[in-house]
């Protein structure tokens, strides 16, 4: 009854009833169940995860024995097409850790759409209120010797691994790879198809492939936005 009461107060047509039915049906279907799937999952695998997380859709968890993945309060993670806001998603999220002493570990009320993580030897660590568009991969490693050309394949080359941060309400575009070693600033923000090679300060825009800082972000960006309401946001 409360989704048809709904849909009757925003809808003045029976096509636009039965599709406000339709778009708020598949949103609760998606969160109950693929927040019961992930919180079944976590239990079996050893992931923490703190209160209020949500899932719409299936999310790929894989912890290697003695690594670790702890995933905070009210996270919210976008695996369907759905629920993705501007972009369709080429895969679920995914979080994985390959070896003992590699961890995850992601700040409260951070939001993933279709993002792949993986650890390999190394900590990643992305703070809170952090916003991942679409498609976005982090790394910790190479995952293959430089050189010699031909040891690739059999060299996994830990050594060069190094450690991933990404500060707190830092907002990365659709579509940005995130490399090992990176440290990215608090409220910094990434443009849209950015390769991240090297650290990014708090507060500024990067963008480019490889990224480099544009500007730095203030007050005065507040004053550049278009007046008038603003689209609802789709991850919630």
């Amino acid at each position: 009854m409360n989704l048809l009461r709904k849909a009757l107060q925003r809808c003045r047509t029976p096509s636009n009833t039965i599709s406000c039915l339709c778009l708020e049906t598949m949103r609760l279907w998606g969160v109950c169940f693929g927040t019961l799937r992930l919180r079944c999952k976590a239990a079996l695998l050893g992931v923490s995860l703190g209160p209020g997380v949500r899932a719409h859709g299936p999310v790929g968890l894989l912890r290697w024995p003695g690594g670790s993945i702890s995933i905070g309060a009210r996270v919210i993670m976008t695996s369907s097409w759905r629920r993705a806001s501007a972009a369709s998603l080429r895969a679920p999220v995914r979080l994985r850790v390959f070896g003992p002493g590699a961890s995850i570990e992601i700040g409260e009320e951070t939001d993933l759409n279709g993002t792949s993580i993986t650890a390999r030897s190394q900590r990643i660590r992305i703070g809170r209120s952090v916003m991942l568009a679409p498609n976005c991969v982090i790394v910790d490693s190479d995952f293959h010797a430089l050189w010699p050309p031909e040891a690739r394949k059999t060299n996994p080359d830990y050594k060069r691994d190094a450690p991933v941060t990404i500060g707190d309400y830092a907002w990365i575009g659709m579509n940005c790879l995130i490399l090992k070693g990176v440290s990215i600033g608090e409220g910094a923000m990434i443009g849209a198809g950015s390769v991240v090679t090297r650290d990014v300060p708090p507060f500024c825009l990067a963008a480019g492939a490889p990224a480099r800082v544009l500007r730095r972000l203030g007050p005065e960006d507040e004053k550049k936005r278009a007046p008038g309401p603003q689209p609802a946001g789709s991850l919630t």
